[in-house]
């Protein structure tokens, strides 16, 4: 069989034990009683409490990357920082006030590759969620657009409509209250956006809908400081070597955006790979392992796009992704048909009483860390694993801290994840695979996703 279209075996599952015991997969490497504060939970919560945010390219990324690479040196290993440059961009001091009906400033947060301009005012249209039939029949030209929290439109798709009717800037209703902003990419492709788009906190923006539906003029003074520029970053690449080539990677993006502390966006992530690290010392898999923390995921994805064109045509067994991973309800093979085997055997061989409620999925979704490996043909997994409404609805903003993480997730939610890790690096029957091109453009339309890939520059099926 060509190395582009292996297909998965079927081992029984006493030789998937039996391949446990014989590489040393029985139990997790113990941790020595010195590093009961230097627990997954611990580490990330003085992580976060010492570096802040870790936006690409800023001061409290590059040192909190520094501190990880120190503690996986401490548990034994040799970190490698695998560098690259990506579109960057750096926040500034940006404002938008409102001048009328009375005067006060708003609360704002300007999306990613808004770009510098000179401080201008203009009154603000209701353009509802952005629909050619939302705007409004007069002319919009040098106006501010107050965008609708329930938009199905992609930001490129905003942006470029916008752009057409002549629009100064946008204001982008956040979908949280309780003066929530939602920080986000304003651009996919890292190209810089013609006009400023700005998330607005979800009470002030109603407010200036409420004004504009009495027909009374709002008007608004915008100034952007922010602004791009090419970034000079790195990865963190950790490898526990196999009895063969083939690779099992596990990725999770190490940056997050500058409000708040990222723990929940990704630090959660961070953290359940520093307990794969721990628990996986010692440890000599079949299928080589690889531990990736990204970085560059929340502007468009820059640091699995570097690895997974770096890795080439290095044999991949599968590859999996976790983003923002609370406890597993299911383990989810995102619409790779060859991967479900492999996955229900790992579930029907644990205890009844530890199985997940939903078992195994096959559901593909992107816009994360998966998505640039399933481009490369690499199967790809992760899991379905929701964090309480409570927690999440404070992600990419300043309440994003590490006192939204319950205590018990990282060790609950990395006890199952470790565990499927494992089964997989143990299983002698699962060969690396990549799809072809035709099969990769069919398990993205298969689940409906073209529009969106498109709109985020992600789509190279054209032909």
């Amino acid at each position: 069989m060509s190395r582009r279209r292996r297909c998965l075996a079927a081992p029984a599952f006493l030789g998937l034990c039996v391949a446990m015991v014989t590489f040393g997969w029985g139990r997790p490497a113990p941790v020595a009683a010195a590093d009961s504060a230097y627990t997954p939970r611990a580490f990330l919560e003085r992580l976060c409490d010492d570096f802040g945010g870790r936006m690409t390219g800023t001061a409290g990324n590059v040192g909190a990357l520094d501190r990880l690479a120190e503690e996986l040196r401490a548990l034994g290993y040799a970190p490698e920082y695998s560098r690259f440059t990506m579109p960057g961009w750096t926040r500034g001091e940006d404002r938008v006030e409102l001048l009328e009906p009375l005067a006060r400033p708003l609360r704002v947060a300007a999306l990613s590759y808004s770009q510098a301009h000179p401080a201008f005012t203009a009154p603000v249209v209701s353009i509802g969620n952005g629909r050619p039939q939302d705007y409004p029949a007069d002319d919009v030209t040098g106006r501010v657009g107050l965008l609708d929290s329930g938009t199905p439109q992609q930001i490129s798709e905003l942006v470029t409509a916008a752009h057409a009717r002549g629009l100064g800037g946008i204001l982008f209703i956040n979908r949280e209250g309780g003066g929530q902003l939602l920080a986000r990419t304003g651009s996919f492709s890292g190209a810089p956006l013609p006009l400023p788009v700005y998330s607005i906190n979800q009470e002030e923006g109603r407010w200036l809908q409420r004004l504009l539906a009495r027909e009374v003029p709002v008007r608004v003074r915008m100034e952007t400081r922010s602004h791009g520029g090419e970034t000079a970053t790195a990865n963190l690449v950790v490898r526990i070597p196999g009895l063969n080539t083939s690779r099992i990677v596990v990725g999770a993006h190490f940056d997050s955006w500058d409000l708040g502390q990222g723990a929940m966006d990704n630090g959660i992530g961070i953290a359940q790979l520093y307990a794969l690290a721990q628990g996986l010392r010692g440890a000599k898999p079949f299928h080589t392992i690889e531990l990736i923390w990204f970085n560059g995921e929340e502007q468009g994805l820059w640091g699995s796009r570097h690895e997974a064109s770096r890795s080439g045509d290095a044999p991949i067994v599968a590859m999996i992704n976790l983003d923002m991973v609370g406890v597993p309800v299911a383990v989810n093979a995102l619409g790779d048909d060859s991967l479900v085997p492999a996955l229900e055997r790992w579930h029907e061989g644990r205890a009844p009483d530890r199985r997940l409620a939903l078992g195994v999925q096959n559901i593909n979704w992107v816009g994360s860390d998966h998505t640039p490996y399933q481009l490369a043909g690499v199967r790809t997994l992760t899991f379905n694993a929701p964090i309480a409404r409570e927690s999440v609805r404070y992600y990419h903003d300043l309440a994003d801290t590490i006192d939204k993480v319950p205590p018990t997730l990282i060790d609950d939610s990395s006890a199952i994840i470790g565990d499927v890790v494992r089964a997989l690096a143990a299983d002698q029957s699962l060969e690396a695979f990549r799809r072809s091109l035709q099969e990769t453009e069919m398990l993205f339309t298969r689940f409906n996703l073209e529009r969106r890939m498109r709109a985020m520059g992600l789509w190279p099926f054209d032909r």
